[in-house]
Protein backbone atom coordinates (compact mmCIF):
# COMPACT_ATOMS: atom_id res chain seq x y z
CA UNK A 1 0.00 0.00 0.00
CA UNK A 2 2.34 2.31 0.94
CA UNK A 3 4.61 1.14 -1.97
CA UNK A 4 1.68 2.51 -4.23
CA UNK A 5 0.84 5.82 -2.66
CA UNK A 6 4.15 6.85 -2.81
CA UNK A 7 4.95 6.17 -6.38
CA UNK A 8 2.68 8.51 -7.30
CA UNK A 9 2.32 11.01 -5.31
CA UNK A 10 42.37 3.20 -21.02
CA UNK A 11 45.18 3.16 -17.97
CA UNK A 12 44.05 3.45 -14.43
CA UNK A 13 46.30 6.65 -13.36
CA UNK A 14 47.85 6.11 -9.71
CA UNK A 15 46.73 8.96 -7.28
CA UNK A 16 45.06 9.38 -4.15
CA UNK A 17 42.94 6.65 -2.91
CA UNK A 18 39.65 6.98 -3.94
CA UNK A 19 36.87 7.15 -0.83
CA UNK A 20 33.76 5.04 -1.69
CA UNK A 21 31.68 6.50 0.94
CA UNK A 22 29.86 9.55 -0.58
CA UNK A 23 31.92 10.83 1.66
CA UNK A 24 32.27 8.71 5.24
CA UNK A 25 30.85 6.26 7.16
CA UNK A 26 26.97 6.84 6.05
CA UNK A 27 27.31 6.43 2.35
CA UNK A 28 23.98 7.45 1.24
CA UNK A 29 23.61 10.65 -0.71
CA UNK A 30 20.51 12.90 -1.16
CA UNK A 31 20.95 14.57 -4.40
CA UNK A 32 18.32 17.81 -3.83
CA UNK A 33 18.00 18.76 -7.70
CA UNK A 34 17.89 22.42 -8.46
CA UNK A 35 16.77 23.06 -4.66
CA UNK A 36 17.89 26.22 -3.67
CA UNK A 37 20.23 26.74 -0.67
CA UNK A 38 18.01 27.88 1.70
CA UNK A 39 15.38 24.88 1.15
CA UNK A 40 18.94 22.69 1.19
CA UNK A 41 19.80 23.92 4.93
CA UNK A 42 16.17 23.37 6.11
CA UNK A 43 15.99 19.83 4.55
CA UNK A 44 19.67 18.85 6.31
CA UNK A 45 18.32 19.81 9.62
CA UNK A 46 14.54 18.21 9.08
CA UNK A 47 14.92 15.60 7.28
CA UNK A 48 18.47 14.80 5.96
CA UNK A 49 20.00 14.38 9.41
CA UNK A 50 17.56 12.42 11.02
CA UNK A 51 17.12 9.77 8.40
CA UNK A 52 20.50 9.20 8.69
CA UNK A 53 21.75 10.73 4.95
CA UNK A 54 25.83 10.63 5.00
CA UNK A 55 25.63 13.54 2.25
CA UNK A 56 23.17 15.91 0.33
CA UNK A 57 24.68 16.65 -3.23
CA UNK A 58 23.22 20.15 -4.44
CA UNK A 59 23.25 21.51 -7.91
CA UNK A 60 25.85 23.66 -9.81
CA UNK A 61 26.30 26.77 -7.16
CA UNK A 62 28.30 28.91 -9.76
CA UNK A 63 26.55 32.29 -12.10
CA UNK A 64 25.08 30.60 -15.16
CA UNK A 65 23.39 31.34 -18.27
CA UNK A 66 19.81 33.25 -17.56
CA UNK A 67 16.80 31.20 -18.31
CA UNK A 68 14.23 29.00 -16.71
CA UNK A 69 15.36 25.95 -18.06
CA UNK A 70 17.04 23.47 -15.17
CA UNK A 71 19.86 23.12 -17.94
CA UNK A 72 21.08 26.75 -17.45
CA UNK A 73 22.43 25.51 -14.57
CA UNK A 74 24.66 23.51 -16.54
CA UNK A 75 26.15 26.54 -18.65
CA UNK A 76 28.65 28.03 -16.57
CA UNK A 77 29.50 32.51 -17.15
CA UNK A 78 31.74 32.48 -14.40
CA UNK A 79 32.96 30.97 -11.18
CA UNK A 80 31.60 33.17 -8.80
CA UNK A 81 28.69 32.12 -6.73
CA UNK A 82 25.76 33.77 -8.10
CA UNK A 83 23.16 31.30 -9.81
CA UNK A 84 19.50 30.55 -9.52
CA UNK A 85 19.64 28.66 -6.44
CA UNK A 86 21.20 31.48 -4.14
CA UNK A 87 23.83 33.56 -3.58
CA UNK A 88 27.52 32.99 -1.83
CA UNK A 89 26.10 33.80 1.80
CA UNK A 90 23.12 31.60 1.13
CA UNK A 91 25.54 28.63 0.23
CA UNK A 92 28.01 29.23 3.02
CA UNK A 93 25.04 29.03 5.30
CA UNK A 94 23.66 26.10 4.11
CA UNK A 95 26.60 24.11 4.09
CA UNK A 96 27.14 25.16 8.13
CA UNK A 97 23.39 24.38 8.86
CA UNK A 98 24.00 20.85 6.64
CA UNK A 99 27.33 19.97 8.74
CA UNK A 100 25.23 21.13 12.00
CA UNK A 101 22.82 18.28 11.07
CA UNK A 102 25.65 15.74 10.50
CA UNK A 103 24.91 15.78 6.50
CA UNK A 104 28.17 16.38 4.39
CA UNK A 105 28.11 18.55 1.17
CA UNK A 106 28.48 17.08 -2.33
CA UNK A 107 29.24 19.96 -5.09
CA UNK A 108 27.86 19.52 -8.17
CA UNK A 109 30.82 20.73 -10.30
CA UNK A 110 30.64 21.69 -14.10
CA UNK A 111 34.43 22.16 -15.72
CA UNK A 112 34.45 21.11 -19.00
CA UNK A 113 32.49 23.63 -20.41
CA UNK A 114 31.30 27.31 -20.48
CA UNK A 115 28.00 29.17 -21.83
CA UNK A 116 26.84 28.79 -25.09
CA UNK A 117 25.49 32.06 -27.04
CA UNK A 118 25.95 35.44 -25.71
CA UNK A 119 23.81 37.70 -22.82
CA UNK A 120 24.56 38.07 -19.79
CA UNK A 121 24.97 36.02 -16.53
CA UNK A 122 22.82 35.37 -13.54
CA UNK A 123 25.36 37.55 -11.35
CA UNK A 124 25.37 40.12 -14.05
CA UNK A 125 28.37 39.14 -16.29
CA UNK A 126 28.28 39.45 -19.64
CA UNK A 127 29.52 36.71 -21.62
CA UNK A 128 30.00 35.81 -25.47
CA UNK A 129 31.16 32.16 -26.64
CA UNK A 130 34.79 31.82 -26.36
CA UNK A 131 34.99 34.71 -24.47
CA UNK A 132 34.33 34.91 -20.30
CA UNK A 133 35.43 38.39 -18.89
CA UNK A 134 38.47 37.26 -16.32
CA UNK A 135 37.97 34.07 -16.86
CA UNK A 136 38.39 32.49 -20.39
CA UNK A 137 39.17 33.78 -23.76
CA UNK A 138 39.37 31.75 -27.20
CA UNK A 139 43.00 30.54 -26.17
CA UNK A 140 41.37 28.63 -23.23
CA UNK A 141 39.49 26.71 -25.61
CA UNK A 142 39.84 23.28 -26.98
CA UNK A 143 40.80 23.75 -31.37
CA UNK A 144 37.87 21.31 -31.81
CA UNK A 145 34.76 24.12 -32.72
CA UNK A 146 32.65 21.27 -33.63
CA UNK A 147 29.52 19.17 -32.08
CA UNK A 148 30.79 15.59 -29.94
CA UNK A 149 29.15 13.02 -32.58
CA UNK A 150 31.11 10.22 -32.56
CA UNK A 151 31.50 8.26 -28.71
CA UNK A 152 33.94 5.69 -30.67
CA UNK A 153 36.65 8.36 -31.11
CA UNK A 154 38.40 9.69 -27.86
CA UNK A 155 39.44 12.81 -29.83
CA UNK A 156 35.82 13.85 -31.03
CA UNK A 157 34.41 13.00 -27.25
CA UNK A 158 36.91 14.69 -25.44
CA UNK A 159 38.29 17.58 -27.29
CA UNK A 160 34.77 18.76 -29.37
CA UNK A 161 32.13 20.24 -27.67
CA UNK A 162 29.47 18.63 -26.00
CA UNK A 163 25.90 19.74 -27.22
CA UNK A 164 27.52 23.04 -28.45
CA UNK A 165 29.23 24.28 -25.60
CA UNK A 166 32.34 25.95 -25.44
CA UNK A 167 34.62 22.94 -24.69
CA UNK A 168 37.48 24.29 -22.14
CA UNK A 169 40.98 23.12 -22.63
CA UNK A 170 41.62 21.27 -19.65
CA UNK A 171 45.32 20.11 -20.67
CA UNK A 172 46.39 23.97 -20.51
CA UNK A 173 48.07 24.71 -17.03
CA UNK A 174 45.96 28.55 -17.05
CA UNK A 175 42.79 26.11 -17.36
CA UNK A 176 43.46 23.61 -14.72
CA UNK A 177 44.52 26.22 -12.88
CA UNK A 178 41.15 28.32 -13.09
CA UNK A 179 39.07 25.25 -12.68
CA UNK A 180 41.15 23.87 -9.39
CA UNK A 181 40.68 27.95 -7.80
CA UNK A 182 37.21 27.60 -8.30
CA UNK A 183 37.07 24.31 -6.92
CA UNK A 184 39.36 25.26 -3.78
CA UNK A 185 37.14 28.20 -3.12
CA UNK A 186 33.99 25.73 -2.67
CA UNK A 187 36.24 23.57 -0.13
CA UNK A 188 37.44 26.78 1.73
CA UNK A 189 33.49 27.29 2.07
CA UNK A 190 33.28 23.93 3.55
CA UNK A 191 32.40 22.07 0.92
CA UNK A 192 33.14 18.14 1.51
CA UNK A 193 33.54 16.53 -1.93
CA UNK A 194 32.47 16.84 -5.81
CA UNK A 195 30.50 15.40 -8.68
CA UNK A 196 32.50 15.94 -11.68
CA UNK A 197 29.53 16.62 -14.38
CA UNK A 198 30.63 15.16 -18.00
CA UNK A 199 33.99 13.77 -16.78
CA UNK A 200 34.00 11.44 -19.60
CA UNK A 201 34.44 14.59 -21.61
CA UNK A 202 37.55 15.36 -19.98
CA UNK A 203 40.55 13.17 -20.48
CA UNK A 204 41.40 11.43 -17.06
CA UNK A 205 45.05 12.77 -16.54
CA UNK A 206 43.30 16.24 -16.57
CA UNK A 207 40.98 15.50 -13.82
CA UNK A 208 44.11 13.49 -12.29
CA UNK A 209 46.63 16.91 -12.85
CA UNK A 210 43.14 19.28 -11.94
CA UNK A 211 42.96 17.29 -8.58
CA UNK A 212 46.46 16.99 -7.61
CA UNK A 213 46.44 20.67 -6.82
CA UNK A 214 43.89 20.91 -4.73
CA UNK A 215 44.33 21.98 -1.05
CA UNK A 216 42.59 18.84 -0.52
CA UNK A 217 43.82 16.26 -3.22
CA UNK A 218 41.83 13.34 -1.54
CA UNK A 219 39.02 14.94 -1.22
CA UNK A 220 35.69 13.08 -2.40
CA UNK A 221 35.42 12.65 -6.13
CA UNK A 222 32.66 10.70 -7.77
CA UNK A 223 32.99 11.11 -11.82
CA UNK A 224 29.41 11.34 -14.30
CA UNK A 225 31.38 8.54 -16.56
CA UNK A 226 28.37 7.35 -18.57
CA UNK A 227 29.33 3.66 -20.12
CA UNK A 228 28.64 3.01 -23.77
CA UNK A 229 29.37 -0.75 -25.27
CA UNK A 230 32.20 -0.40 -27.60
CA UNK A 231 32.77 3.37 -26.82
CA UNK A 232 36.08 5.03 -26.75
CA UNK A 233 36.15 6.32 -23.52
CA UNK A 234 35.53 4.12 -20.26
CA UNK A 235 34.26 4.48 -16.84
CA UNK A 236 37.39 2.14 -15.71
CA UNK A 237 39.47 5.16 -16.87
CA UNK A 238 38.86 7.11 -14.21
CA UNK A 239 38.88 5.52 -11.06
CA UNK A 240 42.37 6.52 -10.15
CA UNK A 241 41.12 10.01 -9.05
CA UNK A 242 37.74 8.55 -7.26
CA UNK A 243 34.48 6.88 -7.73
CA UNK A 244 32.35 6.53 -11.18
CA UNK A 245 29.11 6.72 -11.55
CA UNK A 246 27.94 3.58 -12.64
CA UNK A 247 25.23 3.94 -15.25
CA UNK A 248 24.63 0.13 -16.20
CA UNK A 249 23.39 -0.51 -12.55
CA UNK A 250 20.32 1.91 -13.12
CA UNK A 251 19.37 1.18 -16.64
CA UNK A 252 19.58 -2.73 -15.53
CA UNK A 253 16.87 -2.04 -12.77
CA UNK A 254 15.15 -0.75 -15.21
CA UNK A 255 14.76 -3.75 -17.35
CA UNK A 256 14.40 -6.40 -14.51
CA UNK A 257 11.93 -4.21 -12.85
CA UNK A 258 9.65 -3.28 -15.91
CA UNK A 259 10.56 -6.74 -17.98
CA UNK A 260 12.41 -9.51 -15.91
CA UNK A 261 12.64 -11.36 -13.02
CA UNK A 262 13.63 -10.02 -9.29
CA UNK A 263 15.39 -13.61 -8.70
CA UNK A 264 18.04 -12.41 -11.33
CA UNK A 265 19.20 -9.72 -8.92
CA UNK A 266 20.69 -12.24 -6.88
CA UNK A 267 24.73 -11.32 -8.12
CA UNK A 268 23.77 -8.06 -8.84
CA UNK A 269 26.71 -5.53 -9.25
CA UNK A 270 30.07 -7.35 -10.29
CA UNK A 271 28.66 -9.90 -10.89
CA UNK A 272 26.56 -8.17 -13.73
CA UNK A 273 30.11 -7.09 -15.10
CA UNK A 274 29.99 -3.49 -13.44
CA UNK A 275 32.79 -1.58 -11.99
CA UNK A 276 34.35 -2.12 -8.65
CA UNK A 277 31.51 -1.48 -5.78
CA UNK A 278 33.90 0.21 -3.74
CA UNK A 279 34.42 2.62 -6.02
CA UNK A 280 30.68 2.67 -7.63
CA UNK A 281 28.42 5.35 -7.21
CA UNK A 282 24.81 3.97 -7.97
CA UNK A 283 21.11 5.26 -8.39
CA UNK A 284 17.79 4.14 -9.79
CA UNK A 285 17.70 7.50 -11.56
CA UNK A 286 18.95 10.85 -12.40
CA UNK A 287 17.90 14.25 -13.72
CA UNK A 288 19.74 12.84 -17.04
CA UNK A 289 17.60 9.70 -17.21
CA UNK A 290 14.33 10.23 -15.88
CA UNK A 291 13.88 12.84 -18.49
CA UNK A 292 15.41 10.32 -20.72
CA UNK A 293 13.38 7.32 -20.28
CA UNK A 294 16.28 5.29 -19.92
CA UNK A 295 16.20 4.30 -16.26
CA UNK A 296 13.30 4.00 -14.10
CA UNK A 297 11.41 7.56 -12.70
CA UNK A 298 8.79 8.65 -10.01
CA UNK A 299 6.19 8.27 -12.60
CA UNK A 300 7.15 4.60 -12.16
CA UNK A 301 5.15 4.12 -9.12
CA UNK A 302 5.70 1.45 -7.17
CA UNK A 303 8.74 0.17 -9.61
CA UNK A 304 10.74 2.31 -8.51
CA UNK A 305 10.31 2.52 -4.57
CA UNK A 306 10.81 -1.13 -4.65
CA UNK A 307 13.94 -0.63 -6.92
CA UNK A 308 15.03 2.29 -4.69
CA UNK A 309 14.54 -0.34 -1.05
CA UNK A 310 16.93 -2.68 -3.39
CA UNK A 311 19.30 -0.61 -3.82
CA UNK A 312 19.43 0.70 -0.40
CA UNK A 313 19.48 -2.86 0.89
CA UNK A 314 21.97 -4.36 -1.43
CA UNK A 315 25.94 -3.61 -0.73
CA UNK A 316 27.25 -3.03 -3.74
CA UNK A 317 27.98 0.61 -4.61
CA UNK A 318 27.42 4.04 -3.38
CA UNK A 319 23.53 5.07 -3.34
CA UNK A 320 22.46 8.38 -4.72
CA UNK A 321 18.63 8.87 -3.99
CA UNK A 322 17.28 11.50 -6.69
CA UNK A 323 14.84 14.34 -5.25
CA UNK A 324 13.43 16.29 -7.90
CA UNK A 325 10.27 17.51 -9.20
CA UNK A 326 7.80 16.49 -11.33
CA UNK A 327 7.67 17.55 -15.36
CA UNK A 328 6.03 17.14 -18.52
CA UNK A 329 8.78 19.79 -20.34
CA UNK A 330 11.42 17.79 -20.01
CA UNK A 331 13.12 21.57 -20.26
CA UNK A 332 11.39 22.91 -17.79
CA UNK A 333 13.64 24.50 -14.48
CA UNK A 334 12.05 24.17 -10.83
CA UNK A 335 9.39 25.06 -9.39
CA UNK A 336 9.33 28.51 -7.63
CA UNK A 337 12.72 28.98 -8.95
CA UNK A 338 13.93 25.79 -6.87
CA UNK A 339 12.42 27.38 -3.38
CA UNK A 340 10.72 24.40 -1.69
CA UNK A 341 8.01 25.38 0.70
CA UNK A 342 6.85 21.98 1.72
CA UNK A 343 7.34 18.49 0.62
CA UNK A 344 4.99 17.43 -2.20
CA UNK A 345 3.40 20.74 -3.12
CA UNK A 346 3.96 23.00 -6.46
CA UNK A 347 5.58 20.05 -8.27
CA UNK A 348 8.49 18.80 -5.67
CA UNK A 349 8.18 14.83 -5.20
CA UNK A 350 10.59 14.79 -2.49
CA UNK A 351 11.83 10.64 -3.10
CA UNK A 352 14.61 11.11 -0.33
CA UNK A 353 11.87 11.63 2.34
CA UNK A 354 9.67 9.46 0.95
CA UNK A 355 9.01 6.97 4.23
CA UNK A 356 9.79 3.46 2.43
CA UNK A 357 13.16 5.49 0.95
CA UNK A 358 13.57 6.92 4.17
CA UNK A 359 13.22 4.00 6.64
CA UNK A 360 15.98 2.52 4.29
CA UNK A 361 18.71 4.67 5.10
CA UNK A 362 18.89 3.98 8.91
CA UNK A 363 18.46 0.26 7.38
CA UNK A 364 21.39 0.44 4.94
CA UNK A 365 23.50 2.46 8.25
CA UNK A 366 22.76 -0.64 10.34
CA UNK A 367 23.63 -3.15 8.01
CA UNK A 368 26.87 -1.64 6.98
CA UNK A 369 29.96 -4.06 6.32
CA UNK A 370 27.83 -7.36 6.39
CA UNK A 371 27.84 -9.79 3.57
CA UNK A 372 24.57 -10.88 1.84
CA UNK A 373 23.19 -14.71 3.39
CA UNK A 374 20.02 -16.32 3.82
CA UNK A 375 18.99 -15.64 -0.29
CA UNK A 376 15.53 -16.59 -0.71
CA UNK A 377 13.28 -16.01 -4.22
CA UNK A 378 11.02 -17.70 -5.72
CA UNK A 379 12.37 -18.36 -9.26
CA UNK A 380 10.49 -15.00 -10.39
CA UNK A 381 9.03 -11.95 -8.66
CA UNK A 382 9.90 -11.94 -5.08
CA UNK A 383 12.99 -12.05 -3.48
CA UNK A 384 14.16 -12.10 0.65
CA UNK A 385 17.66 -11.64 1.90
CA UNK A 386 20.11 -11.18 5.07
CA UNK A 387 22.70 -8.17 5.50
CA UNK A 388 24.31 -10.48 8.09
CA UNK A 389 22.71 -10.56 11.34
CA UNK A 390 22.06 -6.94 11.40
CA UNK A 391 19.57 -6.91 8.72
CA UNK A 392 16.68 -9.00 6.88
CA UNK A 393 14.37 -7.51 3.65
CA UNK A 394 11.78 -9.01 1.60
CA UNK A 395 10.45 -7.77 -1.43
CA UNK A 396 7.08 -8.49 -3.53
CA UNK A 397 6.93 -7.64 -6.81
CA UNK A 398 4.23 -9.82 -7.23
CA UNK A 399 0.56 -9.61 -8.19
CA UNK A 400 -0.15 -11.48 -5.01
CA UNK A 401 0.82 -11.63 -1.59
CA UNK A 402 3.31 -14.05 -0.39
CA UNK A 403 2.79 -15.88 2.82
CA UNK A 404 6.17 -17.49 4.03
CA UNK A 405 8.10 -18.79 6.68
CA UNK A 406 11.75 -17.09 6.30
CA UNK A 407 14.88 -18.19 7.86
CA UNK A 408 17.35 -15.26 9.02
CA UNK A 409 20.05 -15.08 10.85
CA UNK A 410 18.75 -12.02 12.75
CA UNK A 411 18.72 -12.96 17.12
CA UNK A 412 15.35 -13.52 18.82
CA UNK A 413 13.16 -10.76 19.28
CA UNK A 414 10.63 -8.41 18.61
CA UNK A 415 11.68 -6.15 15.48
CA UNK A 416 9.42 -3.07 13.80
CA UNK A 417 9.33 -3.73 10.46
CA UNK A 418 10.29 0.06 9.09
CA UNK A 419 8.05 -0.38 5.88
CA UNK A 420 5.09 -0.74 7.16
CA UNK A 421 5.33 -0.16 11.17
CA UNK A 422 3.89 -3.51 11.98
CA UNK A 423 5.96 -5.59 14.94
CA UNK A 424 7.47 -8.73 13.17
CA UNK A 425 8.79 -11.76 15.97
CA UNK A 426 11.89 -13.73 14.95
CA UNK A 427 11.94 -17.16 16.83
CA UNK A 428 15.11 -18.62 18.53
CA UNK A 429 16.05 -20.38 15.55
CA UNK A 430 16.05 -17.20 13.39
CA UNK A 431 12.73 -17.44 11.72
CA UNK A 432 9.77 -15.44 11.01
CA UNK A 433 6.03 -16.00 9.39
CA UNK A 434 4.58 -13.22 7.60
CA UNK A 435 2.84 -11.97 4.88
CA UNK A 436 3.97 -9.32 2.53
CA UNK A 437 1.38 -7.51 0.25
CA UNK A 438 1.49 -7.37 -3.51
CA UNK A 439 4.58 -4.67 -5.16
CA UNK A 440 5.50 -3.70 -1.09
CA UNK A 441 8.39 -4.44 0.99
CA UNK A 442 9.60 -5.87 4.51
CA UNK A 443 12.34 -4.87 6.07
CA UNK A 444 14.08 -5.56 9.91
CA UNK A 445 17.13 -4.45 11.47
CA UNK A 446 19.19 -4.97 14.90
CA UNK A 447 18.39 -0.41 15.17
CA UNK A 448 14.54 -0.93 15.43
CA UNK A 449 13.51 -3.47 17.98
CA UNK A 450 10.69 -3.83 20.36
Amino acid sequence: MLALVAGTTVAVLPQQPAAAAAPGAKDVTAVLFEWDFPSVARACKDTLGPAGYGAVQVSPPQEHAQGPQWWTSYQPVSYRIAGRLGDRTAFANMIDACHAAGVKVVVDAVVNHMAAGAGTGTGGTPYTKYDYPGLYEGQDMDDCRSVVSDYRDRHNVQDCELVGLADLDTGEERVRARIAGYLDDLLRLGADGFRIDAAKHIPAADLAAIKGRLSRPDVYWKQETIYGAGEAVQPEEYLGTGDAQEFRYARDLRRVFLSERLAYLRNYGEGWGYLPGAQASVFVDNHDTERGGDTLSYKDGANYTLASVFMLAWPYGSPDVHSGYEFTDRDAGPPRGGAVAACWQDGWKCQHAWPEIRSMVAFRNTVRGEAVRDWWDNGYQAIAFGRGDKGYVVINHEAFAVTRTFRTSLAAGTYVDVQSGRRVTVGADGTFTATVAPNTALALHVGARG
